[in-house]
């Protein structure tokens, strides 16, 4: 052992040997393994934490939210938000946690009810109306956990349908509901009820379409336009990316909106009057003594008598022209003759609209074009009954000129079932060429739900709640 020992002393001490054993063991191979790993582990890291931010800029819950939900680190947070319309009474009732990787709020669940009529339908009724809206308030405590309740926070939004109705039959209707949320046990305050402005009407849409389309977290330049046409009022909302944009439009239709650590300038403009079953009722009552309940219009296919639907509290009953237009077609056989169609006369009922949509003092918005458009709530509808979308719950893009072809094709068709389908796409047409400057290839994303999700206001009004208070 000595002599194997010394020998190896000797080669240490600057032998030919020892010298080229250096340059060989510089770097030992488990050295260079352990480089190799740590270089492994940090670009591994450095992705997987990209990722993780990725993942925290969306809605949905990711793979750590979702170990985190496992082992139960996460606190439920619920909101109950219902809106009166003009045409029906909806409850969304909503379940969220709060992320750990960025505090953000990721939505889990949902409960969304329906009902008809809507609250302005009870104006000589309050207390019944209130009731209805008690079989939605008992929907969602089946939704929210009875632990919850208390923390819960449960408001009602009126849209249209009261902004229309004189000032004190509107507040007997809401002074029922507010006695109904006193009893309520969800978290509720006196502004828990009330009549929304139109602008947070639109603001609250906007919110939602580019929440569930993970579009929020963004450049500006990405978010969605959002269209959204209900039964007595619109609104258009998109983003203001250039300052200069701004002085364009009258200063209560800007918002500043500060979200995850950017603001930005939000366009919105509530129509009051211009929803579907307000338009409707306008146009249909053009050239008719004022106040009338029975209507006759060039805008309902002179096949169809008697036909009715109500607005505002009031039935109408409405026909065509007494003096149609028949459109000759010519039969297979000569012989045989011509089948002869009634058809609306598209030139005269879209004047008619046309005509309302001036008295209506509409600007066009500069800038939309330059966003993708979303549409839904009336716009999904009629799109869907007419056969423009195939999938009711993915929805689908449309052109603008698919959408003028399918009007033209409805008042041709004197389908006693839809009778006023004719109106509603001539209304739909014209508001949108003539009063937000759709081109024929502009394209529309045309939604009822996104990923399972309803979109309405009602989920950014819930955020703001949930952020603000009551």
């Amino acid at each position: 052992m000595s002599v194997r020992r010394r020998k190896l002393d000797q080669e240490d001490e600057g032998s030919p040997t020892s010298a080229r054993r250096v340059k060989v063991y510089g770097p030992s191979r488990s050295h260079k393994r352990c480089l190799l790993y740590s270089a492994v582990v940090f670009v591994v890291s450095s992705i997987f934490g990209y990722l993780l931010l990725l993942l925290s800029t969306t809605h949905t819950t990711g793979t750590l939210d979702s170990i985190a939900l496992t082992l139960g680190l996460h606190k439920s947070i619920y909101a109950v938000v219902i809106d009166a319309g003009s045409t029906g009474s909806r409850v969304l009732a909503l379940s969220f946690h709060q992320s750990i990787l960025d505090d953000s709020l990721k939505l889990d669940d949902e409960l969304f009810i329906e009902q008809e009529p809507g609250l302005s339908a009870f104006a000589e009724n309050p207390k019944m109306g209130a009731e209805k809206i008690a079989e939605l308030v008992d929907r969602a405590k089946g939704f929210v956990p009875q632990k919850a309740w208390s923390n819960t926070p449960m408001v009602l939004r009126a849209t249209a349908g009261l902004r229309l109705l004189p000032e004190g039959k509107a507040n007997a209707i809401l002074d029922e509901v507010r006695r109904l949320f006193a009893s309520s046990p969800f978290h509720t305050t006196e502004n828990s009820v009330a009549i929304m402005e139109g602008s947070d009407e639109g603001l609250f849409a906007w919110v939602n379409i580019n929440f569930l389309s993970d579009r929020l977290f963004g450049k500006p330049s990405q978010m969605l336009a959002a269209l959204d046409l209900g039964g007595g009022s619109t609104q258009i909302t998109f983003p203001l990316i250039e300052e200069t944009q701004r002085s364009k439009f009258p200063s209560d239709d800007v918002h500043p909106l500060k979200m995850f650590g950017q603001q930005i300038y939000i366009y919105t403009h509530s129509y009051l009057g211009l929803g579907l079953m307000a338009a409707r009722k306008a146009i249909l009552s053009m050239g008719n003594p004022e106040g009338s309940t029975d209507l006759a219009s060039e805008c309902i296919n002179p096949i169809n008598k008697n036909k009715k639907f109500k607005y505002g509290g009031k039935e109408y009953t409405v026909q065509g022209p007494a003096n149609p237009e028949i459109l000759k077609k010519k039969r297979k056989n000569p012989d045989e003759g011509f089948d002869e169609t009634p058809i609306v006369r598209l030139k005269e009922c879209t004047d008619l609209a046309r005509s309302y949509l001036n008295s209506q003092n509409m600007t066009k918005p500069d800038g939309i074009l330059d966003f993708e458009i979303t549409a839904f709530s009336y716009f999904f509808d009629r799109a869907t009954e007419v056969g423009l979308l195939t999938d009711i719950y993915a929805g689908g893009t449309v052109l603008f000129k698919d959408i003028k072809k399918a009007t033209k094709e409805s008042c041709m068709d004197p389908n006693v079932e839809r009778p006023f389908m004719c109106v509603d796409l001539v209304f739909i047409s014209t508001l949108l060429e003539d009063g937000y400057g759709f081109r024929p290839d502009t394209k529309i994303k045309l939604v009822k739900r996104v990923e399972g999700h309803e979109v309405s206001w009602s989920l950014g009004a819930a955020f703001h709640f949930l952020q603000n208070g009551l």
